[in-house]
Formats: structure tokens, C-alpha cells, sequence
């Protein structure tokens, strides 16, 4: 240690599974007349540069063993790491320690290992570092006397650093390194976590567990480590004035925060907020299906013939609306759908499983239009497609809840109750599955008129359902689309009688809600006064 606190590197231990950059850090090293200890395959790595390296063995007198689980972990290691330098120089000479200045440390890929699909968990077991992360910890704990390297992107400027100044580190880039450190040990710890929490979830009991004691069964888990990862700086956040970026706990094969962008600008943090709806929205349907979305509410949804007759459908709802929206579909988008789209309207991002290529030479011509390819994997029933816990701030703390992904349809065994004297026809029953699947993406209060798998009017974020309802026969009258013989969704259920009278002067043939209000029995006496058949869920989809 020099008397201005900066540290001189004399030996280093280095032990990394990505090798990313490390000839250009070990060339440095041996250049400056550094000794290098080593384990296993990045000892074999720095020998094949012709570099000498001292294995970890012959400091520790013992083999690795365990397949290399049991290398590191011993105090003539860790003695080397945490001593203090003037503090512990009696017990380190007593016991043969050597001094080690530097750490260069990465760990086994857990992250990369479970990011993929149906991951073997002996395989994921067998990459969770243990030595790395003691190692890692130890340097950074004692960055007043070492210096600890994690990330190889940092390699370059580390060497500028050695350069300049005689092989040495002042505390200030100590200390922030040490903070690296802990921070990647932090994130490590927490894939780790909730890798094993979503494997062992408990809401796997949520098959046999009836709904009305479902709140008591289940709890939600006393602490959740995020360990949150920024993958990208957004231009901005909801307004211009906020800053935002893209953070993940791990990369997710086929999540929309690890989609693949094919053109266009940069997305901002509202398209992130549309595109995670419309994607969402349009995974729910097994025909081809479009879904828009303008300002997180869906505007248009409906399945077709083909993507070309969905598409229209959906547009059909709402036109105007429409312009500047989110289009997401759930099959491959051709040729001729993208100059229909093109031609038809400006959108702001397309979101697929996959383009053709004839589809993205012509999709090239309106350059700033985001082309996102997302594969697409159907839902289980019974739990979320992505993430377990939808996550929402508010002042000085955090609100957890476990994602909406319930679904319920004619099937389900828990199945709904006809509450009327009329019953649905088949066809009714399916147009019903098709709004309700659809209420459960529109914000609160949502109202939903439907007929032939198309959204014919749509009702959204007003403080009064009867309004919500006003407005989807007004959005319905504005793009020509007739009411009558459609079914109508409600996502709460209705307080008193008047939405029931409002669906009838539509024509509304069918309606599908929660039940549950202290009116229901009226709610049902004015269904059937008006012949409207009506389906209880006894399930809500409240979105806030």
C-alpha cells in the first residue's frame, strides 16, 4: 500500500467461467510482473498464453475435488482475502499465507442455464457457484486492502488503471468495484431464489383449492429479493421529463422485455405498457387473432378466418382509436397483411410470433414503425406466463399481488352459474368466453360489447359502469357496428339494475359479470323482465 491509500498489485487469484476479455487483463498482469494463481479450466486458459500461473492447489496442499465443487474453500485462501494489511501481518506470516491483492471473479452461468426452456434442475443445481460468491464477497468486504474485478467489461479500464499508475488502485476505484461486487452477488443470489421459489410455488395447490378458500390456503411470501438487472436506458419514462429503463431479474426466453426488435425506433416506456397488453390480450385466443391497444386499454380485438379478417375486425371496432395504436397477433404476419396494415393506418408497434421476410421488406418502408418478434407460449391454466407477482409503487413502499392469469371458460370445473330464465345458445356461450377473456385487459370500470369473436364497443377507466357502458354503445354507433344479438362483459358486477336497462335499449342478448353485488336478485328480476340471458362468474377482473 503506497501513503496516498492506493493499493499495489502483486498477486492476483483469477477464477472466471466467462473469459471474455481475460488474455488482454492477464497479458497486463504478467507485464507488470504480477504473480497469478489460478483453479481449474482458467488456469489451463492462462497456460495456453504461455503465462506462468500458480494453481490454487499448491497454496492449499489439496486437491480439487467433487468435480470441482471443493477448491477454494480454504482459509489459506481466505486468509489471503481478508487480511488487513498492518492488522492480521503476524497470524498471515504465522500460517503461510499468501497476500492477495486482486480478485478477478465470475461466476458459473446460473442465469444463462435457467433461461432457457424446459431446464434440467440438476443442471441448474450444478451452476450455482458457491466459491465465487464467498470469494467475491470476502474482496469486496475488504476493499480498503484488495480489489475485486466482476465484470469483464470492466477489464479495459482496469488496465488503463494499472498502467498509468504503476500497477496500483486507489480506494476510490476500489470501493466502487466492491460495490459492483456486492450488487452481483446480490442479483446472483436472487435468481437463485426465485428460481427454486417458482419450482416449489405453492400455488401449484391452486387445482384442488376452491375459490371462496383460496385467500386462506395461499400467502404471499414474506420477502421477495427482485434483484432487478438493466438491460437498457429508455428515452423516457410516461412524459418527457422522467427517466426510465428496462430492468429484468433474468433473461426470460420469449418474454416481451427480451423480444427481438426488427426495426424501428427505440421503445419507449408507454410502448413497453401497450405492447405487454396487446401481446398478453392476443395470447388468450387459440384462432387467429389481432388485438390494439391504445394507452394500455384495448381498442379492437377479433379472431378471424385468417390475420388479414382479424385485423379488420379488430380495426373495424374503433377506427380512430386505432391510429397510432399497438397491434399484436398471435400467428406469423405475411406479406400482404403488412401492406394492409401500412396502407390502412399508422401503428406504432407490431408485435408477432414472427414476420415473414417479403413481410418486412415491405414494412421497411415506414422505417419508424417498431417490428417486434415474440414467440408466443400458451398460458397454462393454472399459472402465470410470466412473472408470478404484478408489482405496483406507491409512497414509500411497493403493493405485491400474484398476476390476473385465471381464466375461466364453459369447461372450467368450477364452470358458470346461468342465473336467468334464458339460456345462452352455444354460439352466445363462445361470443361470452371470447368478452370475458377480453374484459380482463381493460381498465376498471370495464364494459365490453361483442358478437362473433369482434369487440363491437368498448367501455373503459370510468369511475361509473353505466358510463363505461354509455360509452361502448357510443364507440359501437360511431364505427356503424349493430348492437343487437351481441353479448355484453362487465368486469365487476353491476351495483343496481340500470346497466341491465342500457344493455336492453342495445339489444344486448347476453351478459356475462361477477355477480355478487347485495342487488343481484334484482339485477337477475330485471334480466329476466327484459329476456336477457346472464352468466355469473363469481370471479372479477378488476384492472387498476
Amino acid at each position: 500500500m503506497t501513503g496516498d491509500g492506493r493499493l499495489i498489485i502483486k498477486n492476483a487469484l483469477i477464477s472466471v467461467s466467462d473469459k471474455t476479455g481475460l488474455e488482454k487483463l492477464v497479458t497486463c498482469l504478467d507485464e507488470n510482473k504480477v504473480s497469478i494463481f489460478s483453479t481449474g479450466g482458467t488456469a489451463k486458459f492462462i497456460e495456453s498464453l504461455g503465462i506462468n500461473v500458480t494453481k490454487v492447489s499448491e497454496i492449499t496442499n489439496f486437491p480439487e475435488i467433487m468435480d470441482g465443487r471443493v477448491k477454494t474453500l480454504n482459509p489459506l485462501i481466505y486468509g489471503g482475502i481478508l487480511n488487513r494489511i498492518g492488522i492480521d501481518d503476524d497470524i498471515q506470516k504465522e500460517h503461510g499465507m499468501i497476500n492477495l491483492d486482486l480478485m478477478v471473479i465470475n461466476l458459473y452461468p446460473f442465469e444463462e442455464t435457467i433461461s432457457g426452456n424446459n431446464v434440467d434442475e440438476v443442471d441448474a443445481i450444478e451452476n450455482i457457484d458457491i466459491g465465487g460468491p464467498s470469494m467475491i464477497r470476502a474482496a469486496a468486504k475488504n476493499f480498503y486492502n484488495k480489489a475485486v474485478l466482476t465484470d469483464p467489461e470492466d477489464y479495459e479500464w482496469f488496465i488503463n488503471v494499472l498502467n498509468d499508475d504503476n500497477c496500483s488502485v486507489s480506494e476510490t476505484d476500489r470501493r466502487e468495484l466492491a460495490l459492483k461486487a456486492f450488487s452481483k452477488t446480490a442479483m446472483y443470489d436472487s435468481a437463485i431464489h426465485n428460481y427454486f421459489s417458482q419450482k416449489d410455488d405453492i400455488r401449484e395447490r391452486k387445482k384442488t383449492i376452491n375459490l371462496e378458500t383460496l385467500d386462506q390456503a395461499l400467502e404471499m411470501p414474506n420477502e421477495i429479493p427482485l434483484g432487478l438487472k438493466k438491460i437498457s436506458d429508455l428515452r423516457y419514462g410516461e412524459n418527457p421529463h422522467q427517466q426510465a429503463g428496462l430492468y429484468i431479474t433474468h433473461k426470460q426466453e420469449g418474454s416481451l422485455a427480451n423480444a427481438k426488435i426488427i426495426q424501428g425506433k427505440e421503445l419507449s416506456y408507454n410502448n413497453f405498457l401497450d405492447a405487454n397488453t396487446a401481446m398478453k390480450c392476443v395470447m388468450e385466443f387459440d384462432d387467429p387473432a389481432c388485438v390494439i391497444v391504445k394507452h394500455v386499454n384495448p381498442c379492437g380485438v377479433a379472431t378471424g378466418r385468417d390475420l388479414n379478417h382479424a385485423y379488420h375486425r379488430s380495426f373495424q371496432t374503433d377506427p380512430e382509436s386505432a391510429f397510432g395504436g399497438v397491434i399484436a397477433f398471435n400467428r406469423s404476419v405475411d406479406n400482404d397483411l403488412a401492406k394492409n396494415i401500412i396502407k390502412n393506418q399508422f401503428v406504432e408497434v407490431l408485435i408477432a410470433p414472427d414476420f415473414t421476410e417479403d413481410a418486412l421488406d415491405a414494412l421497411k418502408e415506414k422505417k419508424n414503425i417498431r417490428v417486434i418478434s415474440k414467440k408466443f407460449v400458451k398460458k397454462k391454466s393454472n399459472r402465470s406466463d410470466s412473472e408470478d407477482f404484478a408489482i405496483q409503487v406507491i409512497d414509500g413502499g411497493f403493493l405485491v399481488q400474484e398476476d390476473d392469469y385465471q381464466i375461466m371458460d364453459k369447461a372450467d370445473s368450477l364452470g358458470f352459474e346461468v342465473s336467468t330464465d334464458r339460456v345462452p345458445t352455444e354460439e352466445q356461450f363462445s361470443d361470452l368466453i371470447f368478452a370475458w377473456k377480453v374484459c380482463k385487459y381493460i381498465k376498471s370500470n370495464a364494459i365490453i360489447f361483442a358478437k362473433n369473436q369482434q369487440t363491437i364497443g368498448i367501455g373503459a377507466g370510468q369511475m361509473s359502469r353505466v358510463n363505461s357502458a354509455k360509452i361502448a354503445a357510443l364507440k359501437a354507433a360511431a364505427a356503424n357496428l349493430e348492437t343487437k344479438g351481441s353479448v355484453m362483459a362487465s368486469d365487476g358486477f353491476f351495483p343496481f339494475s340500470d346497466s341491465i336497462e342500457m344493455a336492453s335499449n342495445n339489444g344486448i342478448s347476453c351478459i356475462i359479470q361477477p355477480g355478487g353485488s347485495i342487488k343481484d336478485n334484482e339485477v337477475i328480476e330485471e334480466a329476466n323482465k327484459q329476456n336477457i340471458a346472464m352468466v355469473l362468474t363469481h370471479m372479477r377482473h378488476f384492472r387498476h
